[in-house]
């Protein structure tokens, strides 16, 4: 591997790791939509769709999100312990995901026609 091969996927990962991050926020808003859902539930969520997360981000995200309003939480009786906050999205939060969705949509057409 030559140093301008080295230098290339080094510049394309953080081109990739930048595109992760501000996906990972509409795919919460996605994962909690429907009904309120553990942070665990969310990573492993995430995790199934091949989406790379860990705790380390995914708390101080769910805080954010839900200091932004697009996050709501509840806390829930476990039978493994304490009580649980589960997170849910709130109706702006929904209306974000929305407008999100549309502009990756859009996003996607312009790839096709490049």
């Amino acid at each position: 591997m030559t140093q301008q091969d080295s230098d290339s996927d080094a510049y394309a990962e953080q081109l990739a790791t930048q595109l992760r991050k501000g996906f990972l926020a509409y795919c919460v808003l996605k994962a909690c939509r429907e009904r309120p859902q553990y942070t665990s539930d969310i990573i492993t969520k995430l995790r199934d769709a091949e989406m790379v997360v860990v705790e380390g981000t995914i708390y101080p995200l769910l805080s954010r999100l839900q200091k932004d309003g697009l996050l709501t939480h509840e806390w829930q009786e476990s039978e493994q312990g304490p009580p649980r906050k589960y997170y849910r999205a709130t109706q702006y939060g929904i209306n974000v995901q929305d407008q999100v969705g549309k502009k990756i949509s859009a996003l996607n057409r312009t790839l096709k026609q490049l």
